[in-house]
Parts: C-alpha cells; structure tokens; sequence
C-alpha cells in the first residue's frame, strides 16, 4: 500500500455543527479542504497555501492549532493510505462568507455538512475515511464540538 502524506483543516460553522467539507473534480468523497505538500514545504506552510489555492482564504498561522496526525484508507486512490497533519482554525478566515463558499483549483463543490452526526454514505456522495473514522471522532473526544450542545453531540433530533 502507498503512502500519500496531506495537511488539513477543520473549519466549523459558527453556529450550527457543521465542517467545512469539499469535493475534488472527477470524485464522489467529500473531505476536508488541504493537500499534499510541495518539497520542503512545512505542515503549516502547506495547509495555508493549500487552503488559499482551494478556497481563496487567508488563514492567520497565529489562529491555526494542531488537533493531530491521523491515518485511514485514501478516499479517491485505490491501494493508497493517507496520513493527514490536521490543524484546526480560531474562529473563520475573515473572508470567508459561510453562506456562499467559494472554491477554485481542484475543486468541485465546497459546502458545509453535519458532523454529529455525519450523513450517511451513498453511491454519489461518500465521506473519506479520514475525516469519518479519525477526524470526526477525535472532534468529539476534545471537546471541540460540545458548543453545539448534547442533541448536536448525540445527534438527538429533540431541540
């Protein structure tokens, strides 16, 4: 099995328990936006030019944090397995307009999905493993989504 090594970021809505997912062109799986990185290029470095290529954002390295390194099945390469440096953001990127996310590059779709918890997977539309099995799950064993309240964490339909 190759290895394929990514930087990534989480970006929760302000105020609903949802992350910031996008869509590579020519694929079904939703993920969080990054990449691999350029030669010599740092985890961080890599992530803030990933994210400014993708999305058109600037994040302030000064707000990025590191909720860790995570391994799981690639999403979009047979036979590949992808370890992802995931940084989270303070708060959002100031020119990031949640109601309408732009996306370049590579990108197909951009939008914002349920995290508590995720939707199910279907032949059009899957979500990577990754973010599925270790991202989502060691959100929610931070503490990271607990601003949503028990319902969001539990995903109670009671509110």
């Amino acid at each position: 099995m190759n290895d394929i090594r990514v930087s990534a970021l989480v970006l929760l809505h302000p105020a609903d328990p949802l992350l910031l997912m996008v869509r590579k062109e020519g694929t079904t799986s939703f993920m969080l936006p990054g990449g691999k990185p350029e030669a010599g290029e740092t985890a961080e470095a890599t992530i803030i030019r990933e994210i400014s290529e993708e999305l058109g954002l600037t994040l302030e390295s000064a707000r990025l944090s590191s909720l860790g390194t995570f391994a799981a099945e690639a999403a979009n390469e047979a036979d590949h397995r992808v370890t992802g440096d995931v940084f989270c953001y303070a708060g959002l990127p100031a020119d990031l307009d949640v109601d309408r996310i732009n996306h370049q590059a590579e990108i197909a779709e951009a939008a914002w999905f349920p995290c508590t918890p995720m939707p199910v997977d279907t032949l059009e539309r899957q979500f990577a493993p990754l973010t599925r099995l270790q991202i989502v799950p060691a959100l929610r064993q931070r503490g990271l989504l607990a601003r949503y309240g028990t319902d969001a964490l539990y995903g109670s339909d009671a509110r």
